[in-house]
């Protein structure tokens, strides 16, 4: 059925309701209503790398590395998968009247916020820095997880509307202030292309305020721009207990009552928490209408009805076994190796097997299943980690040694042995091995969201660039034995590579890989896939080039706006193919590129188009990636590719924030990531340059 349709019905319904059973139904965790033959429903689930907290799931890479790969099409693939699954274990959930929470339909994903500073404990929940980049893995993700059928197969939700990326300690109290300019420019384009393209169903709100108004009960936000300027029509959802701030953190009201009223008349349709408690109450004072009330519980039947929760639909009959079913295991896996980002590569990968006696297999991440799977996860009927992931391909032909090395951030394995005791095995691994795999990183305890770290220093968020102090020992140790040595680092943010970059042949991004990321990463390692993506953030020299983690101006933050050089920039990645561009042409919107692989491996790669208008004083400072592809090119082939330019690309936004199309002249950048100085000293290549007048 349509919307409109949908809306009708769910108007019908809603009118045999009293006033008490409408405001039930705008908790998170609805009541059932007998009479009506409604069932309870908990609107709270997850799934932002696999449906999440309920139990089996294909537990797909952390969003940080599926922005890495920089393929809408597989997005849309994990969208579809996901929305399977989870429609899968409702009808299994449901048909046992388990109605608890994360067992219904919409989910609480993506997390479409821009990742703008390397600090925010959350950032790997995100696809990354750059807002065209987020709006086409995010639009694809919904497009797949809610299918474009008559029935929605799931709801998806953009959070966290809208400007929301730490720090995690202040999230409820803060007030993140932003310029018209960058609210157009950065924090906004996301959201919008969701909405308008993809349609998703639903938007949560953030936890903090936007320009002094709490951004779950903020006209501007809701009124203004979503649902007036963007024509949003799906629900709302805030942020879990994000309404109790109000009263309790940002002090912009002084009741439960006011709060909730604050939060309804703006368009907030269900409370994540428990103020709407006080709804009733707050009618009572005459501080909410019925009418709101009505509206609210509207909208929340029509995604109800959208998702054919009354009806008996094509999607009732999607049975158990499609959870982690062989398709979605071997989509992860193929996610996981092309989210990989090889950063440095003086010849040492890949591996050859029949070259190789031993292997020693290193580090805190070697043998770790927190370092697979990010946050927000569902539970994987089995995990690989990289030293069973190379374990198995090596077989038994090569002998595996390991060492866990150093603990992730303690400073002994054992209480009462000495400091860093485990260095000693990791020095004798390394040199009784032909080549050392070492695995360092962090994992959720290290970065994560306030509440759930175990950084409770730093409420989730990183204070330094630097790996903790017993990985770096580590490091130092294994560099020491002269063995060669591939780093293998598993972290969802930029960490500082300069010693692994100085003193080791190969470092590769792992990012959260998932529950098959092992057995990815043994295929990269020996070559059989090379299948690697890009950065789609920032890794910065240090954190001092940073401005404030609390300041949300734009100003020298992330590709688009910095100054320096970057330790490794936005869109760098190496593969292990040799890519040339040969030729290229711009028609009208059209972009055609040529490319050809001269390496020996057959490779994927991502053609990258930067822009930048000349002659408008509005144009952020640097060029800005407009649009990608991900290509395959086999050994010796070479392929022509299509990439259209979108309108907004050739936009910019003044100080008001006002966006238009300003004439002049607009340089187009055409290569395998940025045209920035740093990139150019990394891969040797300059970009294509064309020019096009409007």
């Amino acid at each position: 059925m349509n919307r409109e349709e949908a809306r009708k019905r769910a108007q019908e319904l809603v009118l045999k309701m009293t006033l008490e059973e409408k405001a039930s139904q705008l908790r998170f965790d609805a009541p059932a209503i007998k009479r009506l033959g409604v069932p309870a429903y908990n609107w709270w689930n997850e799934a932002l790398h696999g449906v999440a907290r309920a139990g089996q799931a294909t537990v797909f890479p952390q969003a940080i590395g599926l922005g890495a790969s920089f393929d809408e099409e597989m997005l849309l693939e994990i969208g579809e998968a996901i929305g399977e699954e989870g429609r899968a274990k409702y009808n299994a959930y449901s048909g046992q009247n388990d109605r608890d929470i994360y067992k219904g339909l919409t989910f609480w994903a993506p997390n479409i916020n821009i990742f703008r500073d390397p600090r925010w404990g959350r950032g790997h929940e995100t696809y990354g820095e750059d807002p065209y980049l987020t709006s086409r893995m995010g639009v694809n993700f919904v497009k797949g997880l809610q299918g474009e059928g008559p029935v929605m197969k799931a709801a998806a939700c953009a959070k966290h509307f809208a400007v929301h990326s730490g720090p995690e300690a202040l999230r409820h109290e803060f007030d993140a202030r932003a310029s018209a300019k960058d609210m157009e420019e950065t924090y906004l384009p996301a959201f919008e292309a969701l909405v308008k393209e993809a349609k998703v169903e639903a938007v949560m709100g953030a936890y903090n305020r936007t320009n002094g108004e709490p951004c779950c009960g903020s006209k501007t936000l809701i009124q203004d721009i979503l649902r007036g300027k963007w024509g949003f029509q799906g629900h709302f959802v805030s942020d879990c207990w994000a309404i109790k701030d109000f009263h309790v953190n940002h002090g912009v009201t002084v009741t439960a009552e006011e709060s909730a009223a604050m939060a309804l008349n703006a368009g907030c349709d269900v409370n994540c928490g428990n103020t709407y408690l006080h709804i009733l109450k707050a009618y009572e004072e005459g501080l909410v209408s019925e009418e709101a009330i009505t509206e609210a519980a509207v909208r929340l039947f029509t995604t109800r009805y959208l998702l054919g929760l009354f009806d008996e639909t094509d999607f009732d009959r999607i049975t158990y076994d499609r959870v982690e079913c062989k398709e979605h295991l071997a989509l992860a896996e193929r996610a996981a190796a092309e989210s990989f980002v090889l950063l440095k590569n003086d010849g040492l990968l890949p591996l050859r097997k029949e070259k190789l006696r031993t292997i020693g297999v290193i580090g805190p991440n070697a043998d770790s299943r927190l370092s697979l799977i990010g946050n927000y996860h569902g539970t994987a009927t089995e995990y690989v980690t990289i030293l069973e992931g190379i374990r198995r391909y090596a077989g038994d032909d090569i002998r595996v040694f390991y060492s866990v090395g150093a603990e992730l951030c303690r400073e002994r394995t054992e209480n009462l042995a000495y400091r860093y005791d485990r260095l000693s095995e990791a020095r004798i691994v390394a040199e009784n091995s032909d080549v050392v795999i070492l695995c360092v990183g962090l994992d959720e305890t290290l970065e994560g969201e306030e509440g759930d770290a175990g950084n409770a220093d730093a409420s989730g968020d990183k204070m330094s660039l630097h790996l903790p102090d017993s990985q770096m020992a580590l490091m130092e140790a294994v560099a020491e034995t002269g063995k060669p040595v591939v780093l293998l680092l598993c972290a969802g943010s930029d960490i500082d590579l300069s010693f692994a970059s100085e003193h080791f042949g190969a470092v590769v991004q792992l990012w959260y890989p998932g529950a098959r990321g092992g057995s990815a990463a043994a295929r990269m390692l020996f070559g059989e896939v090379s299948a690697f993506g890009k950065l789609p953030v920032t890794f910065y020299e240090s954190l001092a080039e940073v401005p404030a983690f609390t300041d949300y101006s734009m100003k020298g933050r992330t590709y688009r706006y910095m100054k320096g050089k970057a330790q490794y920039p936005f869109g760098y990645g190496l593969n292990y193919g040799k890519t040339e561009i040969r030729q290229t042409r711009l028609e009208e919107d059209k972009v055609f590129v040529t490319v050809e692989n001269e390496g020996e491996s057959d490779t994927d790669e991502v053609v990258q188009i930067y822009i930048r208008p000349e002659e408008s004083e509005f144009a952020v400072p640097n060029p800005q990636l407009c649009a990608f592809k991900r290509i395959s090119v086999k050994a010796g082939e070479r392929l022509e590719t299509e990439l259209t330019l979108p309108p907004r690309a050739f936009t910019v936004v003044n100080e008001k924030g006002e966006r238009f199309t300003p004439g002049g002249l607009y340089r187009l950048y055409v290569g395998f990531g940025q045209p920035d100085e740093r990139t150019r000293e990394l891969t040797g290549r300059e970009p294509v340059v064309l020019e096009k007048r409007i």
